[in-house]
């Protein structure tokens, strides 16, 4: 058995695409996998599964979802090496990152699109685009950010979706607890 942790994008955002989690616990655990968990109301889910195919348990997810609560979330699979790896690479120094935002990716953005995004610049928002993840930083908070996940799947045309550093701290932990 192997851990994983799932992300999905959009759910109970303003009263969109509602799941409650003992709701998705139980379906997820019905649908064959194990030890689940979940972390917030955002969509986070920690698990374990003896498939080594992470698209096969992303699309094992998001059929479960679209066949139980009838809508489409997208689903991004992880390995909790994966989220390690995106964390520590965080290009922003510590003061930064702590309250940094890190956008996965679903797929590698076009580099020709990534040259496009760079040149656009807001005053107290910086961003760092990698492989697989945006690592993002506003000195006024996310709220008031104009880039944010939106921003960057138009201009990247890719899925993504975001979570904070406290949030990528929380992952990590409840999916390394027993390796």
């Amino acid at each position: 058995m192997k851990t994983y942790i799932a992300l999905l994008r959009g759910i109970n955002v303003s009263g969109q695409k509602k799941i409650p989690m003992a709701k998705l616990r139980e379906l997820l655990t019905n649908s064959g996998l194990e030890g689940v968990q979940t972390y917030i109301q955002s969509g986070n889910v920690i698990f374990k599964s003896s498939e080594k195919d992470i698209h096969k348990l992303e699309l094992k997810i998001h059929e479960a979802i679209k066949t139980h609560f009838g809508f489409e979330v997208p689903i991004l699979v992880k390995t909790p090496e994966d989220l390690q790896y995106i964390f520590d690479n965080c290009p922003f120094p510590d003061e930064k990152k702590t309250n940094s935002y890190f956008t996965l990716l679903y797929s590698v953005p076009d580099k020709g699109l990534i040259d496009d995004v760079s040149k656009i610049t807001y005053p107290n928002e910086t961003f760092v685009i990698a492989n697989n993840c945006i690592y993002f930083y506003c000195s006024t908070g996310y709220g008031k950010a104009k880039y944010n996940n939106n921003f960057f799947e138009r201009k990247l045309k890719t899925t993504a979706t975001a979570r904070n550093y406290k949030t990528m701290v929380k992952l990590i932990a409840m999916s390394s607890v027993d390796k």
